[in-house]
């Protein structure tokens, strides 16, 4: 064994005690540490021949690298829409790399069945019923790309072929309608071999991003008979707007589509009495997006895709190999993903929910809430500030009073990142440059409101 591997094993259990003094001693100091940083210029430095062992590795990260990682993990980030970790979420990640298992397949390990077991209780969690069926997978945009593929197989299904075995032009056109569509549909579209251009934009009600029911259904009837998605918003990015999911749901009965819902981080309105209503209707989907490392606070990268046609599923992604078995009732994950090996991403969610349950969720989602409706407040009575839409649950849409240019916005963007105490990111709502402050962190408190509206303020001199 080669002499510093040889050490690292010897040493593994001080090594460990070290990461872990350094990763405490980082969560510890998350409230210092910058939202954001201006990347350092780079050096790459060439591979050396003779490593330095676990030791003299850990010391290079510290000294070279963590410097120039924002806090992105911490309470005042509220760019995007970006979730932390919670502690326990965090020692099921360390644990997922202990293990290391690939939840490929059932044969070897009992790493499927906690996956299973932990989708289950998402499911549950979203008020989904056992209709609907889910799988980890990396992302919102991966899970978007995973309903679709689902979509584009039943479209085969009613022709009696298979898009999966005769490929796509055996099937035609696919339209895709939706009101307001995250940029990830566009790129799932394009992976799939369906392209951007599928994509027709159906009118929104007035003053919102949430798609017309009415000009929905006169497209609808347009199409008749030909393969149609509808993509359904459960919470835009701008200004987490909400389609009328059961109005959409009930055009079923008279128009033939397959209904696909992005709730990346809306779902989770599930979670709050106040709210919930905004996700009626979710069940009658097709298939579901939802984002993990959002608003569960679970480790990048963690995301679950639900549907109710599993057999579509298995017949896009399954893996023909004697190695690892033909899919059957319950198959095996290789044959429900677009990965053949996939890290145990469940193990974080599972210690999560675990430790706090639906209660401590929920109550994280009902703090980002009502910090995010304090902030639109005070920034709507501040005369230099102006709402761009109104606060409907974690997100603040608002820009600049005056001429909001978009070399305006952009140089307030890094004003405030300079100043170190907050992240947000800069959008464009209804044609107007602006700014979003997404709260979604397990951390943030009243105390960060007042720093982040500080900080704010301060960032306009």
């Amino acid at each position: 064994m080669y002499e510093k591997l040889s050490q690292d094993l010897q040493n593994v259990e001080l090594l460990l005690t070290r990461t872990l003094r350094h990763a405490a001693g980082t969560l510890a100091a998350i409230d210092r540490r910058p939202a954001a940083v201006v990347p350092p210029p780079a050096a790459s430095l060439p591979l050396p021949e003779h490593g330095a062992g676990f030791e003299g590795a850990l010391s290079e990260f510290e000294s070279r690298w963590a410097p120039g990682f924002s806090g992105s993990a911490g309470p005042r980030y509220l760019g995007f829409v970006t979730g932390g970790a919670t502690p326990a979420s965090i020692g099921g990640d360390w644990l997922t790399s202990v293990y290391d298992q690939n939840p490929t397949s059932g044969i070897d390990s009992a790493a499927p069945d906690l996956e299973r077991e932990t989708v289950d209780r998402l499911r549950q969690l979203f008020g989904l019923s056992a209709a609907h069926q889910g799988v980890f997978v990396s992302g919102a945009t991966m899970s978007n790309f995973v309903g679709l593929a689902i979509a584009r197989e039943s479209f085969g299904e009613q022709r009696g072929i298979s898009v999966a075995e005769e490929g796509l032009p055996a099937l035609g056109a696919i339209h895709v309608l939706s009101g307001s569509p995250h940029s990830s549909i566009y790129k799932a579209l394009s992976m799939l071999g369906i392209g951007r251009k599928a994509v027709r934009k159906v009118a929104v009600l007035e003053g919102r991003e949430a798609v017309d029911v009415a000009a929905l259904e006169a497209a609808l009837d347009e199409l008749q008979g030909q393969n149609v998605v509808v993509v359904a918003n459960a919470g835009t990015v701008n200004s987490v707007d909400f389609d009328d999911l059961q109005a959409i749901a009930a055009l079923k009965s008279r128009y033939a589509f397959w209904l696909h819902v992005d709730g990346a981080f809306g779902a989770f309105a599930a979670l709050s009495p106040d709210h919930a209503h905004l996700v009626a209707g979710l069940d009658a989907a097709d298939s579901i997006c939802v984002d993990l490392h959002k608003w569960l606070n679970v480790p990048y990268d963690s995301a679950v895709q639900f549907t109710r046609r599993r057999d579509l599923q298995v017949r896009v992604f399954q893996n023909s190999a004697a190695y690892l078995g033909l899919p059957g009732e319950n198959p095996d994950f290789v044959h429900l993903t677009p990965e053949n090996s996939r890290r145990l991403r469940a193990l974080s969610a599972w210690f999560s929910l675990a430790a706090y349950g639906r209660a401590g969720h929920a109550e994280i989602v009902r703090r980002n809430v009502r910090m995010a409706g304090r902030l639109g407040e005070r920034l709507a009575g501040h005369p230099r500030f102006r709402l761009l839409a109104p606060t409907r649950l974690n997100v603040v849409c608002f820009t600049l009073a005056g001429e909001a240019t978009e070399a305006r916005v952009q140089a307030y963007v890094l004003a405030v990142r300079d100043r170190g105490e907050l992240f947000i990111s800069p959008t464009v709502y209804a044609g107007t440059w602006g700014l979003r402050a997404a709260f979604s962190n397990w951390r943030t408190d009243e105390d960060d409101l007042e720093r982040a509206f500080a900080s704010l303020v301060a960032a306009l001199d």
